[in-house]
């Protein structure tokens, strides 16, 4: 077996067989004068543990380890890739026509582990979903977390199972036409069972992020750092039959290389997938849309964004309240109009909370490379007790949001147990050791201490602890309710099918879009289907209306057709009053109290 390790601040490094009967002596890897250290090592073989010795020292798990059986600071165990694949057929997936699911390994099922999670796979596939984003998995200290803390980036969790494990999870998913993409987080290393700097300090620059030092991509002794997380993309799909990765916080990310590191990272990950298509998803808060655009205009290359702008206008609108980060927002018809448009709705304007501009120029792009949502891990945990959006608003308005959400033509994200509206609150949960778990609750407070309607509680009343066990216990999904709650499943289910079979929703073109505003509170979107006909989307997100669209051209069906209802959110059958037809009349049109209707042109 060869060894081969990055320790330039090492005279020496010996790999450590941990688990040796015999207790033998440590092997002396031999230095390649660049730093490494490396060597063939006979005795060690699949399942063997190990650490390395440093300059005759303490020892160290490896940096690169595939599996960490005790956790971060237990040893590293070798692991043998090879693996059964069946799915030999998969072609892989493309941005275009993707329903996304984020989950959480930990609370997607009661026994909280890959291979418990493949037991749920069909119901997603039932559901319409095509593509999984699963919560960062490289293991992390302590006995819960969401993920964000990883310090063994190639070494799946031991709390959810083996590599092997893994590799199941996807390949069933594979099996069933599902996509699997792992969030990963390339812009820190987590602060508990972190020895990278045992084999380096060059691992970090020195700056700050705001959850640790921030990682040389451009300093000095930054080229094999560099070749670590390139490496660990190429790994990620190569050896888990990955179908891309969401990249997290990529605005913490500093690099002034030419190319920079996500064009490398997103190269290699495609270089990794061979003819297999995969998706590189981008988290950026200041919506720098360069990571999006072709490299040959001066891009990175990667497939999407997250869009934070359309969540913010949503929950605005659901809840009424415009505070901290959502101050810049009012859930206006205007706002959703230029969402399903344009993507962003911050391309450079002045934002205030910031105190600065935000976004860039996004109105050439495709609605294809913005991810919309109105639920994912961070908002709903900053609710402060996690509660899902269904229980922040009407039911009524929430259901005609779902039905903005998934007939838009961006690429719509559901956050697991909301295609249920799952009762489980989704809270920040972190099991650290007793030092660092205090600063984790301060921060913590201080964070939900910027929204006035949870800072004024008293935080024992309001704020779940992050390390009691009973906080992550109670994020798990009871998917019992899957039935219990059909009529939400329902609503969920026939729109994703809509979306899927109706030839002018599921086109997503670019430009192919246009909007209305009836009143402070409903707008109309028509979706231009050329010889498939006319889309008319009519959203009312407050009482009753009685709307004058007459004069509205959009509001006219094409040459020798009529309007005719196909689709409503007050559907009975998804508990609500029902709907009557709705038709352009001489006294206009009666839009029901917060609902939300699919029209379609029809030859009358």
């Amino acid at each position: 077996m060869h060894a081969r390790v990055w320790a330039p601040n090492c005279q020496s490094v010996q790999l450590v067989i941990v688990d040796d009967p015999g207790g033998g002596s440590d092997s002396i890897l031999e230095p390649e004068g660049n730093g490494y250290f490396s060597g063939i090592i006979p005795s060690i073989g699949p399942g063997t543990r190990y650490r390395f010795r440093l300059d005759e020292g303490e020892a160290y798990p490896d940096p690169a380890s595939r599996f960490q059986p005790e956790g971060p600071h237990g040893p590293s165990q070798v692991i043998d890739p090879a693996f059964d694949w069946g799915d030999t057929d998969w072609r892989g997936v493309a941005i275009e026509g993707q329903v996304v699911y984020e989950l959480h390994v930990g609370t997607f099922t009661r026994g909280g582990t890959f291979r418990a999670a493949i037991d749920r796979l069909p119901d997603l596939v039932d559901t319409g979903i095509t593509l999984i984003e699963v919560m960062p998995v490289a293991d992390f200290a302590g006995r819960f977390g969401w993920g964000y803390d990883g310090v063994n980036l190639f070494a799946p969790s031991h709390l959810y199972g083996t590599p092997d494990d893994f590799r199941a999870f996807v390949d069933a998913a594979h099996r069933l036409e599902l996509g699997v993409i792992l969030d990963v987080v390339y812009n820190h290393f987590g602060p508990d069972g972190n020895y990278m700097n045992k084999f380096s300090s060059r691992y970090t620059s020195g700056q700050a992020t705001e959850w640790g030092d921030a990682l040389n991509f451009d300093g000095q002794d930054s080229a094999p750092v560099r070749e670590y997380f390139i490496t660990n993309a190429r790994y990620w799909i190569e050896e888990f039959h990955l179908d891309g990765l969401r990249l997290d916080a990529t605005q913490q990310i500093t690099d002034r290389s030419t190319p920079h590191i996500m064009t490398e990272i997103g190269d290699a990950a495609r270089d990794a997938a061979g003819e297999r298509g995969i998706v590189l998803i981008a988290e950026n808060e200041p919506q720098q849309t360069a990571l999006v655009r072709e490299k040959r205009d001066g891009g990175m290359g990667l497939d999407a964004l997250w869009n934070d702008d359309f969540h913010h206008s949503a929950r605005v609108a659901a809840t009424g309240r415009s505070e901290a980060y959502y101050s810049g927002y009012r859930g206006s018809p205007q706002e959703f109009i230029s969402a399903a448009k344009y993507g962003y709705l911050y391309q450079g304007e002045w934002y205030a909370w910031q105190q600065h501009g935000r976004g860039t120029a996004a109105l050439d792009l495709a609605p294809t490379k913005f991810v919309v949502f109105t639920q994912n891990h961070d908002q709903v945990a900053n609710s402060a007790d996690g509660r899902r959006l269904h229980d922040e608003t009407s039911r009524g308005r929430f259901r005609a949001l779902t039905t903005l959400l998934l007939l838009l033509p961006q690429t719509p994200m559901l956050f697991q147990g909301q295609e249920f509206a799952a009762s489980a609150p989704f809270l920040y949960f972190a099991d650290h050791n007793p030092e660092l778990a205090r600063l984790v609750r301060g921060g913590r407070a201080k964070f939900v201490s910027q929204f006035p309607s949870v800072g004024s509680i008293d935080e024992s009343s309001r704020i779940s602890d992050p390390g009691d066990p009973r906080t992550f216990l109670r994020c798990k999904l009871d998917w019992a309710e899957r039935h219990a709650h059909r009529q939400a499943l329902d609503l969920h289910r026939d729109l994703l099918r809509l979306r899927r079979e109706d030839p002018v929703l599921s086109a997503q073109r670019p430009r192919a879009l246009d909007g209305a505003v009836l009143s402070d509170h409903a707008f109309l979107l028509r979706y231009f289907g050329g010889a498939d006909g006319d889309r008319l989307l009519l959203v009312n997100l407050g009482a009753r209306l009685h709307a004058d669209p007459l004069a509205e051209p959009l509001a006219a069906p094409p040459a020798e057709t009529v309007w005719q209802t196909v689709f409503s959110s007050e559907d009975r059958a998804y508990g609500g009053w029902g709907t009557p037809e709705i038709a352009t009349r001489a006294d206009g049109w009666w839009l029901p109290a917060e609902s939300a209707a699919l029209l379609s042109s029809h030859h009358g």
